[in-house]
């Protein structure tokens, strides 16, 4: 048997393998990605519904109130109102109707459809997006000892005063 038509079919697929590791779109879905949905129309909505008299948003002409919080780097926000996650499944009910949601909420139903709150929660997770570290490398603060392995625990403790609590009650002393 040849060895010439195996290597030409050899050569043909690592060929198409290369090719589907080019520039093919990412298909990967990102959990602040909304179906559907346009952030810049959502941007234009956000203007046309005048919510930049309560909020600060980036990227909004005019969008400087102070009675709402700001709305910088909303897709860092963990979370919404205070109360609920900051999802999509979350956001989107909450702009059309905050009050249903949170009755002492202080923000007003302006009558946004589903769709346009789509587009308004697709511009408001595009705000910090770039930044978004859903988990970061390493623990904020150290959790272990230099050179010593997560897993191993200190030796029990040899006698029973080690369990002792290493603080005294502090009591005034009467007054005579």
């Amino acid at each position: 048997m040849s060895t010439r038509p195996f290597i030409l079919i050899l050569t043909i697929v690592s060929l198409t393998g290369v090719a589907a590791c080019g520039d093919a779109p990412d298909d990967r879905v990102s959990p602040l990605r909304i179906m559907d949905s346009d952030p810049e129309q959502g941007r234009s909505l956000i203007q046309a519904f005048g919510c930049g008299a309560c909020h600060t948003i980036d990227g909004v002409r005019g969008a400087r109130g102070k009675v709402g919080p700001e709305l910088r780097d909303y897709a860092q926000q963990h979370l919404l109102a205070g109360f609920l996650p900051n999802t999509p499944q979350h956001l989107i009910p909450w702009l059309m109707d905050p009050v249903a949601l949170k009755p002492t909420t202080g923000m007003p139903a302006q009558g946004l459809t589903e769709a346009e709150a789509r587009h308004v929660a697709a511009y408001l997770y595009t705000l910090g997006s770039a930044d978004l570290r859903v988990y970061p490398p390493d623990p904020p603060i150290p959790l272990q000892e230099p050179g010593k392995a997560v897993t191993d625990l200190d030796a029990p403790m040899a006698n029973a005063s080690e369990t002792t609590p290493r603080t005294r009650r502090i009591v005034p002393e009467p007054k005579s």
